[in-house]
């Protein structure tokens, strides 16, 4: 008996395309599914930086406007850092270095003193309200490249003429 080859070229052609297809699509797939849950996780790893930043800018400024210690909650913050470190890509996590280090700056201004002239925030208030506005930019982009730049934030640091310095008998007055 002849052994027909058109047919069993046209099979072996179905079953190679059949599994060449099937590959593929566990590719795409497992691709599609890898890029969902890493843009899930950098989101929520944005979130929570965000928040632990609020939390502890706020904590400092309060804490500076009322001339007071600070009573920061470092380990919500820090924790945050480390789950950014995590899934970051390099622009975000070079933002939120960038706020660190003012947040830092802003924390050193309470070592072995209490801090009381407006002006000694006035830089680092600019440099926590421009790092915030970076930051949200970077993880944007970093989400989804067709997101465009934002001029201002919502939330973050205060507008420097909603910082008001709280009068305690010394003459200091409003901040503008």
């Amino acid at each position: 008996m002849a052994v027909p080859w058109e047919l069993l070229i046209s099979t072996a052609g179905a079953v190679t395309a059949t599994i060449v297809g099937v590959v593929a699509g566990g590719v795409v797939g497992r691709h599609s599914e890898n890029r969902k849950w890493l843009q899930e996780t950098q989101t929520s790893a944005y979130e929570r930086f965000l928040q632990a930043f609020g939390s502890v800018e706020m904590e400092l400024r309060e804490a500076f406007l009322e001339r007071r210690r600070p009573a920061v909650a470092w380990g919500p913050f820090n924790a945050a850092i480390q789950s950014l470190s995590l899934v970051a890509n390099p622009e975000a996590a070079a933002a939120a270095l960038q706020l660190c280090d003012v947040i830092e700056d802003f924390s050193i201004l309470f070592h072995d003193r209490q801090p009381a002239d407006l002006e000694e925030l006035r830089p680092i208030h600019a440099a926590l309200d421009q790092g915030h506005l970076k930051f949200v930019n970077a993880a944007r982009r970093s989400l989804h490249p067709s997101q465009e730049r934002l001029d201002q934030t919502l939330g973050g640091p205060s507008p420097w003429r909603g910082v008001a310095f709280v009068d305690q008998g010394d003459g200091a007055g409003e901040a503008e």
